[in-house]
C-alpha cells in the first residue's frame, strides 16, 4: 500500500527524471488528453453579444409601453454622421439603425423624437440615447 502512495505521490509532484519511463508515459498521457478530449467537454468559447442587436440596448420604457429610449453605441454610425446636437440625418440613421437591429420592430412603425448624446472626456460621442414614440 506504501508503494502505491509514493507512486501517485511520485505523479502528482512530477519527481520522475527526464527521459525516464514513468516520465515519458505522463508525458503522452498529457498529450494524448489535449489532442483527444473532444471540444463539447469544455464550454470555454467566447460568448458573442446577439448579433442581431448589437450596439442597441432598451434601456427604459414607460408603463404603456409607448415610449422607449434606447442606448445606441455611437461606433453604429460612421465617424462623419456622429454629431453633438440632432439634426435630420442623424434622426434618419438612428431610426434605420434601431429598425433593423431591434427585431420587434422589423413590421412597425415607430418615430424618433429626441437624440441626445453622451461625450467622452475629449469631446467624441460615445453613445446616443435615443427616445422613440410608437
Amino acid at each position: 500500500m506504501r508503494r502505491l502512495w509514493q507512486g501517485l505521490a511520485s505523479i502528482v509532484f512530477w519527481s520522475y527524471e527526464r527521459g525516464s519511463w514513468p516520465y515519458d508515459v505522463m508525458v503522452l498521457t498529457i498529450i494524448a488528453f489535449v489532442l483527444l478530449t473532444p471540444r463539447s467537454w469544455f464550454h470555454d468559447q467566447p460568448q458573442l453579444a446577439d448579433a442581431g442587436s448589437a450596439g442597441v440596448l432598451l434601456m427604459s420604457q414607460d408603463s404603456d409601453g409607448k415610449t422607449r429610449t434606447y442606448r445606441l453605441d455611437a461606433a453604429m454610425l460612421s465617424p462623419e454622421k456622429r454629431t453633438t446636437r440632432s439634426t435630420p440625418e442623424l434622426e434618419r440613421e438612428t431610426h434605420d439603425i434601431i429598425e433593423r437591429r431591434v427585431q420587434e420592430f422589423k413590421d412597425q412603425r415607430f418615430r424618433v423624437v429626441q437624440i441626445d448624446p453622451t461625450l467622452s472626456g475629449d469631446g467624441s460621442v460615445l453613445y446616443y440615447s435615443v427616445t422613440i414614440v410608437l
